[in-house]
């Protein structure tokens, strides 16, 4: 059975999609839910779902390194295959991306290398794009800059709001993100001199499938 650790940040709609998917199910585990934040309602989802829900607060801890410490201690514990980042909202040292190498895996929501960072919604339609989307990627020390697995696209209409294109968004990560987390835990898929590979073949710069 292969063990995950799922960490968020807020709502935690993308943990929700891998827990219907992956905990209890198909050789693969959810051991914990970890969080920043004491009030968020990702920890309800793994209350509800019999998951060990733990919070590591970060407030008042303005040492990022002494945080990251804390919370790899703490991952340690449950003693994951995989760690997988579901709006965990904070930047990662090197250190800490470093000791889960080639075991992290993070969902942007943008087409990287397209719009890194936040704000991604508002920055595809103020620059005119006709496409936008959400890339799964392995986390490596550049922010959002690890080796993309796979991608969904989705279109911007001339009428649509930050809010529309952000729900048409949502609904490809919660299809694409849990597939992802499968094939790891199949074996399937592993980073290799910092290039993703699926099923022992190296994926392109836009991941599996790229047009």
């Amino acid at each position: 059975m292969k063990k995950l650790v799922v960490l968020v940040s807020g709502n935690g709609s993308n943990l929700q999609a891998i827990i219907d998917r992956c905990h209890n199910q198909n050789g693969m585990t959810i051991r914990a839910v970890m969080t920043n934040k004491a009030d968020v309602y990702g920890l309800t989802r793994a209350k509800d779902a019999g998951i060990d829900a733990v919070v590591v607060p970060s407030k008042g801890i303005t040492d990022r390194g002494q945080y990251d410490s804390q919370l790899m201690a703490t991952i340690d514990e449950f003693a994951p295959d995989l760690i997988v980042l579901a709006g965990f909202m904070r930047i990662l040292t090197p250190e800490f991306v470093r000791h889960y190498h080639g075991k992290m895996l993070n969902i942007h929501p943008s087409l990287l290398p397209k719009y890194p960072g936040l704000n991604t919604h508002q920055r595809a339609m103020d620059a005119g794009d006709n496409e936008h989307g959400t890339s799964v990627h392995f986390v490596t020390e550049e922010l959002d800059g690890g080796p993309v697995i796979l991608q969904a696209r989705v279109p911007i209409f001339e009428d649509d709001t930050v809010d529309t294109v952000f729900s048409r968004v949502q609904e490809q990560e919660h299809r694409i993100y849990p597939l992802v987390v499968e094939w790891f835990c199949q074996g399937r898929l592993t980073m290799e001199d910092g290039k993703a590979k699926l099923d022992a073949e190296t994926l392109g710069p836009l991941g599996y499938a790229a047009d």
